[in-house]
C-alpha cells in the first residue's frame, strides 16, 4: 500500500515538472475552468504574446490585482495576514488596494494547474496552490508568469484573456486598448461573468476610475517600468 502511495506521487510530482515546463514555452491547451465553460457559455479565447498584450492592459491589471507583483516572491504575506484577521462588525477590509491575499503568482497556479473551486475546498486546494506558485516563480519568472495570466484569466461569459475581451468589448486588440479601456476590462476581474465592460455594470462603472488612479501612481515605479517594457 505504501509503495503505491509513493508511485503515485512520484508520478504526480514528475507529471507536474514536466507539465510545467511545458507551459513555460507554449501555452497551455486548456485549463479546467476553461474546459467548464465550454460546455456552458462556450469558450472563445486568444493567445497572444507579451508584446502583442500592450502597456496599458498590465499596467491596468499589476494596479488592479497586485501592485506588489515585482516585489513578492509569489506570494505576499503582509495581505494573507491581514485577510487572516477576524473582520469587525461593519468594518470594511482594510487590506491595501491593489491585491488581496491571493497574488497573481497564485491565480496563476490556481488557474493553469488547479481549479477554481469554492469555499468548501479552498484549504484542500492550498496546498498543492503553494507548490505551483513557488515552481512558478522558481522557474518562469515574473513575465512569463504575468503573460500567461493575461492569456487565461477569466475575462467576461465564456471569455478568456486579454486578447478575446478586447476584440468582444471593444473590437479592437489588445495592444490599442486605451488606458480607460484596459481599467474598464480589469474592474471585471473578480466576476467576469457579472461585471462586463459592455454594458458596462455598476461595479465597473465604480471600480475603473479607481484603477485609473492606480495606474498614475505606479507607472514610475523601476521595477513595474523595467517589467512591463521588457521583450
Amino acid at each position: 500500500m505504501f509503495k503505491t502511495i509513493r508511485k503515485v506521487f512520484l508520478y504526480l510530482f514528475i507529471s507536474s515538472i514536466v507539465y510545467l515546463l511545458f507551459v513555460k514555452f507554449i501555452n497551455p491547451p486548456i485549463t479546467i475552468t476553461q474546459l467548464t465553460n465550454a460546455f456552458g457559455l462556450g469558450l472563445k479565447r486568444d493567445y497572444i504574446g507579451w508584446e502583442e498584450m500592450g502597456y496599458n492592459i498590465k499596467l491596468a491589471t499589476l494596479a488592479s490585482e497586485d501592485q506588489a507583483f515585482t516585489d513578492h516572491s509569489g506570494f505576499d504575506w503582509d495581505a494573507m495576514e491581514k485577510s487572516l484577521r477576524p473582520k469587525k462588525k461593519n468594518k470594511k477590509s482594510k487590506i491595501p488596494f491593489g491585491g488581496g491575499a491571493s497574488t497573481i503568482s497564485q491565480q496563476v497556479a490556481k488557474n493553469v494547474f488547479l481549479w477554481q473551486g469554492g469555499s468548501y475546498d479552498k484549504y484542500i486546494r492550498k496546498v498543492p496552490e503553494f507548490y505551483f506558485t513557488f515552481l512558478i516563480e522558481l522557474v518562469w519568472g515574473k513575465k512569463r508568469i504575468l503573460e500567461v495570466y493575461l492569456n487565461v484569466i477569466e475575462t467576461g461569459p465564456g471569455l478568456f484573456g486579454v486578447e478575446a475581451a478586447a476584440q468582444h468589448y471593444f473590437n479592437k486588440s489588445a495592444k490599442n486598448l486605451t488606458r480607460s479601456e484596459a481599467a474598464m476590462i480589469v474592474a471585471g476581474f473578480p466576476n467576469p461573468k457579472k461585471f462586463t465592460a459592455v454594458p458596462m455594470t455598476g461595479r465597473v462603472a465604480w471600480r475603473y476610475p479607481q484603477i485609473l488612479r492606480e495606474m498614475n501612481n505606479i507607472q514610475d515605479d523601476e521595477d513595474i517600468v523595467a517589467l512591463l517594457k521588457s521583450k
